[in-house]
């Protein structure tokens, strides 16, 4: 499944991770399968009090769908819905209110925001990058905009989604405008994101989940309402498949992390 999950019962802290390093950790339809089972799962798990999700490799958190395996889903011919197999892999989407600390190195783009925009706080190495190539392939970002718009300032959403592939956030930058809440060495967010997981698995679980529900309230609303556009936007925007593979395959050099 290329998800994997271990668990510190002294702690009382898990560690989800994207297992598919030589894709950048890229999702598949099976990979996002097991992401809603883990949290579902983790719901019931009462030694699991806190939560880290983070990429295996070094040179990616997640890049998002792998195209590859995407490509295959039928679409219904509806312009007002969609069968995004990411739409379910975060842990607010399972009705999980543990919390839940990203780690990041390495690139995160594209479908990588559900994730992340689904996590509480998010730790970063020195050389984490973010950015969303969806229009650069006559895409339209959507969901990820919807989830980074909960994070960031507008202008700083507008000008990575618009810009597309682009444009490059440093872990810098992404810490300036609120994006991260701190920034390691390269290689050092794991171990800072276990830290604070286990101060906070430490707490009565109890005023804990209760803590995140009530920041969740906060931005329930309005992010349901626009997440409620999203189907719609997508099917009517984007360009063909086969266009779409074109406009890739012409700029695969400037996704790539050299």
């Amino acid at each position: 499944m290329s998800v994997r999950v271990e668990t510190d019962e002294e702690s009382g802290v898990a560690v989800v991770t994207l297992d598919r390093p030589s894709k950048h950790n890229a999702l598949t339809v099976e990979m996002a399968g097991r992401l809603g089972a883990v949290w579902r799962e983790f719901r019931y798990a009462d030694e699991v009090r806190a939560i880290v999700v983070t990429g295996a490799g070094g040179r990616a958190f997640c890049t998002g769908v792998d195209r590859t395996a995407a490509a295959g889903i039928p679409q219904p011919s509806s312009p007002y819905t969609i069968d995004d197999p990411l739409v379910a892999i975060g842990p607010k989407a399972n009705d999980l209110w543990k919390p839940v600390i990203a780690a990041v190195e390495g690139m995160a783009c594209g479908g990588a925001f559900y994730l992340l925009g689904e996590a509480e706080f998010l730790i970063a190495g020195e050389g984490a990058v973010f950015f969303d190539p969806h229009t650069s392939y006559g895409m339209v970002s959507a969901f990820e905009t919807v989830h980074m718009a909960q994070r960031m300032p507008y202008g700083e959403v507008a000008r990575m989604a618009l810009m597309g592939s682009a444009e490059r956030i440093s872990a810098r930058r992404a810490y300036e405008t609120g994006l991260v809440s701190e920034v390691t060495e390269p290689g050092g967010a794991l171990d800072a994101a276990r830290r604070a997981a286990a101060v906070i698995a430490s707490h009565p679980t109890e005023a804990v989940q209760g803590t995140v529900r009530a920041l969740w309230s906060a931005k329930e609303a309005a992010r349901a309402q626009a997440l409620a556009h999203a189907p719609h936007l997508v099917a009517l925007g984007n360009l063909p498949a086969g266009r779409q593979a074109e406009l890739f395959t012409r700029r695969a050099d400037g996704f790539r992390l050299r």
